[in-house]
């Protein structure tokens, strides 16, 4: 999740191996044999990537303050559940909203 949220803080480098180790599952020895460098380099640079998204992630709190908001989202969208007629409808577009927004959505009508 740290490579989703500071990806473009990353070398060009250092975004390729995280993809191809992290998201396609290539070992340490098939990125080596693609890019003609050793598996220890590929090693090295995967763990740096890893160090820098953690000090970023320590630095901005991205990751930890999304997961919050999701936390709360959660306990809106139950708190709509349990609500009857016109509160319900309302948060729960409030809710839909946030969270069109949390997903990169550009939701600004906040008329509801």
């Amino acid at each position: 999740m740290l490579f989703d949220f500071y990806e473009p803080l990353l070398t060009e480098k250092q975004q390729t191996f995280l993809k191809y180790y992290f998201h396609d599952d290539y070992s340490l020895g098939e990125i080596a044999a693609e890019f003609e460098v050793s598996r220890q380099a590929v090693y090295e640079h995967i763990k740096r990537a890893e160090t820098v998204l953690e000090g970023y992630e320590s630095k901005l709190k991205l990751l930890a303050k999304h997961d919050a908001r999701q936390q709360w989202l959660g306990k809106l969208e139950a708190c709509a559940a349990e609500a009857d007629g016109m509160l319900n409808k309302r948060l729960t577009a409030i809710t839909a909203g946030l969270r069109a927004i949390e997903s990169g959505g550009m939701e600004t009508n906040g008329n509801e």
